[in-house]
């Protein structure tokens, strides 16, 4: 899956085991912020119907090949789209100017090849799933020969060494369905969503500071909507970076929203993922979760990103300062019908 700040990869096993002791019989999980779709991912693994949000359009795109699709209606054909666009002639045009000349996210060469193919895909007038997972497939390959440090709102100085290789697309993992019934994967504002959701557990990890990932993440957004938008600045980000705002990115507009999705959704079992550099602390959480049923709270320490630990650097990709601290503490807010066996720490 591709570099993301706030994946949870590394506490993936915390998040499902958690989810496996409040719902031991299976049932419904509902993730309203899914981003990468790799808890839902993961949890549609185990067996669980997973439910999908997102409001951007490639974590939604995610969620469709990750959650919603199944691969055995999908595979095969799947990879003869994915062996077609493998044949493409490379075309460079609005995406190489924009993120491989002006910004330099990618060599030009796999610009081209990026640009070339999506084109194809967009004339092939595929079914939403399947449009879904090819699209993911390109996203991946993408990401394998990115030049930055895991976040486009900068790029490396010299070309980083995967940056030379050529693109290769891969079929993604896609999952074969679930016996106890179909999953899903919708778009849309986890406030406005909230009170649609009825779920055996709901599963939230919102932004919890000012970085918000449309920014993070606008090429892949342009990559998937592939509506050429405006761009500015070093980094070409898509103009509707500035008005797309959302209110968990704010600081005194989180505490509110995230009051008003625990208040909406419908369900016996909430799990909050959040982190001590958010604009909410520990007690606020707790004080939250509070009517909700039994609070419990674990706590797992865990290296910052990889652009914090490189350090701070200018827009000319000159280091310029160090970041004060190389550790965060990521939390999990258990508000559950009954007291759960939390998952060891690792």
């Amino acid at each position: 899956m591709i570099k993301y700040i706030g994946s949870k990869r590394a506490l993936l096993g915390h998040v499902t085991g958690a989810v496996r002791q409040a719902l031991p019989e299976g049932g419904l999980v509902c993730d309203l912020f899914s981003g990468t779709a790799r808890v839902g991912h993961a949890l549609k693994g185990q067996g669980f119907r997973v439910w999908s949000n997102d409001h951007n359009t490639y974590a939604h795109t995610l969620a469709t090949a990750y959650v919603q699709a199944d691969r055995e209606r999908w595979a095969e054909q799947a990879e003869a789209v994915i062996a077609e666009l493998r044949t493409v002639t490379p075309e460079a045009g609005w995406f190489t100017a924009n993120f491989c000349e002006e910004a330099r996210f990618f060599h030009p060469d796999n610009g081209a090849r990026i640009e070339a193919m999506r084109n194809r895909i967009e004339a092939m007038a595929l079914e939403p799933e399947l449009k879904a997972i090819v699209l993911v497939s390109l996203m991946e390959a993408a990401d394998r020969v990115d030049s930055t440090a895991g976040l486009q709102m900068a790029y490396m100085k010299a070309w980083a060494p995967r940056a030379l290789k050529p693109l290769q697309l891969r079929m993604p993992d896609v999952l074969p369905g679930v016996v106890a019934g179909p999953c899903r994967a919708t778009q849309g504002d986890a406030v406005e969503m909230a009170g649609q959701v009825e779920a055996d557990l709901v599963y939230l990890d919102p932004p919890y500071n000012q970085h918000s990932y449309l920014a993070n993440y606008h090429v892949w957004e342009s990559l998937v909507l592939w509506d050429r938008p405006e761009t500015y600045g070093v980094a070409r980000k898509r103009v509707d970076v500035k008005t797309r705002k959302s209110a968990f990115n704010s600081r005194p507009g989180i505490a509110p929203a995230l009051e008003a999705v625990i208040a909406g959704v419908k369900t016996p079992n909430l799990i909050i993922s959040f982190n001590d550099e958010g604009y909410l602390s520990r007690e606020q959480l707790v004080a939250m979760l509070s009517a909700r049923g039994h609070v419990q709270v674990m706590e797992i320490d865990r290296p910052r990103y990889v652009g914090a630990r490189i350090g701070i650097h200018n827009l000319k990709g000159e280091k310029v300062g160090a970041v004060g601290r190389l550790k965060n503490v990521e939390y999990l807010f258990m508000a559950t019908e009954r007291p759960i066996s939390l998952p060891a720490a690792a």
